[in-house]
């Protein structure tokens, strides 16, 4: 290997001072610098202020997106100490903003029982990635204020006045040097807010957006805690019960779950430590999967049933259909990384078996013909599971061979190096067709479909497998599908969905897309699923190149481009395109194949539950609601075919 020549001694061994660490390496404290690590800017303020409402001082969040991306988060809690701190000689407040790993919430003796900031460095981090910060804080009769510039105090803390209220505002800009973008979607705010305002019982959370002339406002405050939560979330489903089921119980540990059963054929389990969604699950989720197992497998077999010679109901059977909050309080909660993503924690599985053997089976012996109803969906879902099984083994024996593991209508790619290579599920057997010719056969593969596939969010898996438009597309991604879906084992970094730019491509990206979200979902949040965008438009004219436009903005833009060179808009040739037939294999390569020149749309979920809310409304049985959304949202429509 190729020695790199430079020095190399002790000169060269950095050490970052204050807050430095986290501007040269923001990724490692809000994972990315994208639109998504800006929200996590605002997620941290908002916690502290939660954090306020889990000790039981504050009442009241007030969040407002201010002209020029200002972010306003105000509470009413007790306020930032503003008192000296002992060790670095400076304000409490000061410290709390200016030094890694300062804050009170490490335990012990510290200002909270419970808190989802565990690591000390959220404030800190946010005045490091902002270009100012100013703090205000009201606290023992007294107004305070301080101010930063990216992390370094401007302004010492200082008292400006007189106040009789208590409370925290932090007022900042992200720095525009660090961050992609700073404009935030009120809609992904919205939706954070609002879980978090179920998450905590009574706590009032007001978000306003001031941006634009018509502003915008949102507030959320549910007194029904997890059980408003579950009825949110299955708003748009048919239920089993009327009623969640709840479940509480204090202790060393709190546990808090609602669960409601409806006639939907895939489970939904949100899980969450001290308010911070715990995306991976961990030993609370694992509990609660146990002590939901064991519990319906028991009173199946005392009131007979399940019989002595049936085997027990699977787990998956048990949560077919089941919508479930889990919350758990936990003082010295032990989480993977800083995005808190597990539960490590392995005494939280027995206080949350202990919380679901007391409620939950008490509650089945006194509503038995909710039991009933729910047991007999899980017998159904248990008899479809080994249906599946057999469909599986079938399929897998068919398919025993790696030569013919494949489906004949798959072409592939040379390299086996799924990190370099990328299938294109195209509509269509002209398409396809094209898209062999035009393809680069190293690294792409083409599975052309045709015709409409399976509504996954109407069918149970024993459906799927055999299906003759999904199995196609199970066996050429590879990895498996549902709960033996295996991301590591794909044969494709890209999975790339190309439809035609019409109605019928749209529903078939969708019916895709549900059935990457409910069966393949690792695929979807590592990132493997992508939209082709093909043009929408030609314009050509004899001595000069063919032009593609992808848009209508696209095109306004490039007849302007050519009325300032001199070529008029009637002496162009102007060419719609309907479809990706159309096009010939040469045009499939440059404007939608070709690494150098195309548009590809990653498919991302930053919100599993929104994700499942806009699946559910849009794909699932009821049909009020889905005709309600299509009522209120069809002024948005562009190109749409009549």
């Amino acid at each position: 290997m190729e020695k790199f020549d430079h020095k190399y001694d002790a000169d060269q061994i950095q050490v970052l001072e204050g807050l430095e660490a986290v501007r040269k390496r923001p990724g490692m404290y809000i994972g990315s610098v994208s639109v998504r690590g800006l929200h996590h800017l605002v997620y941290e303020i908002v916690d502290n202020a939660v954090d306020e409402a889990l000790a039981g001082y504050c009442k009241n969040i007030n969040v407002v997106i201010e002209p020029g991306n200002i972010i306003c988060v105000e509470d009413d809690g007790r306020g930032i100490p503003v008192g000296k701190h002992a060790k670095t000689g400076i304000s409490a407040a000061e410290t709390v903003y200016t030094v890694l790993h300062a804050g009170g919430k490490f335990g012990g003796d510290s200002g909270y029982k419970v808190s989802g900031g565990l690591h000390g460095v959220g404030a800190s981090v946010v005045n490091a990635l902002a270009e100012w910060t100013e703090v205000t804080i009201e606290r023992e009769g007294g107004m305070y204020q301080m101010t930063f510039e990216r992390g370094k105090t401007v302004k010492p803390l200082e008292k400006i006045g007189s106040s009789e209220r208590t409370g925290t505002k932090v007022r900042f800009l992200a720095d525009n040097t660090i961050f992609e973008t700073l404009e935030y979607e009120y809609d992904v705010l919205e939706n954070r807010f609002r879980e978090m305002a179920f998450l905590t019982k009574g706590l009032r959370i007001k978000i306003e957006d001031k941006r634009e002339e018509n502003t915008k406002k949102s507030e959320f405050c549910y007194e029904g805690g997890l059980v408003s939560f579950v009825e949110y979330l299955n708003k748009n489903k048919e239920k089993i019960h009327t009623a969640p089921i709840y479940i509480e119980k204090a202790g060393e540990v709190a546990v808090e779950i609602a669960m409601q059963y409806t006639t939907a054929y895939s489970e939904n389990i949100y899980s969450f430590v001290n308010n911070i969604n715990t995306i991976e699950g961990g030993t609370h989720l694992e509990g609660f999967k146990r002590a939901l197992t064991k519990i319906f497998n028991d009173y199946a077999r005392n009131k007979n049933i399940l019989k002595e010679k049936d085997i027990n109901l699977q787990g998956e059977d048990i949560r077919e259909g089941i919508t479930a909050v889990i919350s758990v309080k936990v003082k010295e909660p032990q989480f993977e990384g800083q995005t808190k993503g597990k539960l490590g924690n392995s005494e939280v599985t027995g206080f949350v078996i202990n919380a679901m053997n007391e409620f939950l089976a008490p509650f089945l012996e006194e509503n038995p013909s909710i039991a009933k109803t729910i047991l007999e969906k899980c017998v159904s879902a248990s008899r479809a599971r080994e249906a599946a099984r057999k469909a599986r083994e079938l399929v897998r024996k068919k398919t025993s061979l790696e030569t013919s593991t494949l489906p004949g209508k798959l072409a592939d790619c040379s390299s086996k190096n799924p990190d370099e290579c990328e299938v294109y599920i195209v509509e269509g057997d002209s398409a396809g067709g094209s898209a062999k010719q035009g393809r680069d056969r190293k690294f792409q593969a083409i599975l052309p479909l045709w015709g409409k596939m399976l509504n996954v969010e109407k069918a149970r898996a024993d459906k799927i497998y055999g299906n003759d438009k999904l199995n196609p597309v199970i066996v050429a991604v590879g990895g498996g599908i549902g709960a033996e879906f295996d991301v590591s084992k794909i044969r494709y970094g890209k999975v790339i969905i190309m439809a035609d730019a019409d109605v019928d491509g749209a529903h078939i990206r969708t019916l895709l897309m549900t059935f990457f979200f409910r069966y393949m979902r690792p695929l979807v949040e590592n990132g493997n699923v992508y939209l082709a965008q093909p043009p929408l438009y030609k314009l050509s004219k004899k001595g000069i190149q063919d032009i593609y436009c992808y848009t209508d903005d696209d095109l306004a833009r490039n007849y302007e481009e050519l009325e300032k060179k001199g070529i008029l808009r009637d002496q162009l040739g102007l060419q719609r395109y309907k479809g990706l037939g159309e096009m010939n294999p040469e045009q499939l390569w440059e404007t939608t194949m070709n690494p150098e020149n195309r548009t590809l749309i990653k498919v991302t979920m930053d919100d599993a539950i929104e994700a499942d809310k806009i699946i559910t409304l849009l794909m699932g049985d009821e049909v009020e609601p889905r005709r309600d959304f299509i009522v209120d949202n069809a002024k948005y429509v562009k190109n749409l075919d009549i």
